[in-house]
């Protein structure tokens, strides 16, 4: 009997892990809207290029170039133009999968922003997957005690998002180095977290301790 639940089991996972949504798939599958500068039929020469060694870009609506520089079952990594890339990633959820979007521009800072969708490309409520963070998460001890000062001195905060879908964590790295002058940059290091990491626990990104 339990030989042939766990045979049973094995098919249930394997069926499922076979119905999975690929990355590629959700690639191609995405609304006009949410790739205005990329057409369904682009998407698909792009993914052939990748899967074929071939390293030509793509033309994109602006008349720019566009290439995919990662692909995995799980993920796509696409360099849209000279100063912006977007990043998709296949989450696993208990309710299906959730596609996580991450758009990247330079500015000169790398600055990212993430959007979640359902396997169907209906738009998620970004609150019930990440908590975008504030000055709270990303000063130290001795940057809570002189808030202030860095407040006054950073008008916004820039950081660049990745998901690795490996371990299924979300790095937001610190490029305000790339943005202030050097020594007002230097002077506030110390009370800034070069980085902040969160796990997808399933059904939400949760920063690590």
């Amino acid at each position: 009997m339990k030989k042939a639940f766990l045979i049973f089991a094995l098919m249930i996972y394997a069926v499922s892990a076979m119905a999975q949504l690929s990355a590629a798939d959700a690639f191609t599958s995405a609304p006009q809207g949410v790739f205005p500068l990329l057409d369904r039929n682009t998407r698909l020469d792009m993914i052939d290029y990748y899967k074929n060694g071939m390293s030509n870009p793509s033309q994109n609506a602006l008349n720019g170039r566009s290439s995919i520089s990662e692909m995995t079952p799980q993920t796509i990594t696409v360099k849209m133009t000279d100063s912006s890339s977007a990043q998709l990633v296949v989450l696993p959820s208990p309710k299906g999968s959730v596609i996580a979007l991450i758009s990247t521009v330079a500015t000169p800072g790398l600055d990212s922003s993430i959007k979640f969708y359902d396997e169907s490309w209906a738009p998620l409520d970004i609150k019930g997957y990440f908590t975008k963070p504030g000055w709270n998460e990303w000063l130290t001890d001795s940057g809570r005690e002189n808030e202030e000062e860095v407040t006054m001195q950073v008008p916004f905060m820039l950081a660049s998002y990745h998901i690795d879908p490996s371990t299924s964590r979300l790095t937001l790295t610190n490029n305000l180095s790339r943005f202030l002058d050097k020594d007002v940059y230097e002077s506030l290091s110390s009370y800034l977290r070069p980085s902040l990491v969160y796990t997808w626990n399933g059904k939400r990104f949760v920063m690590d301790k």
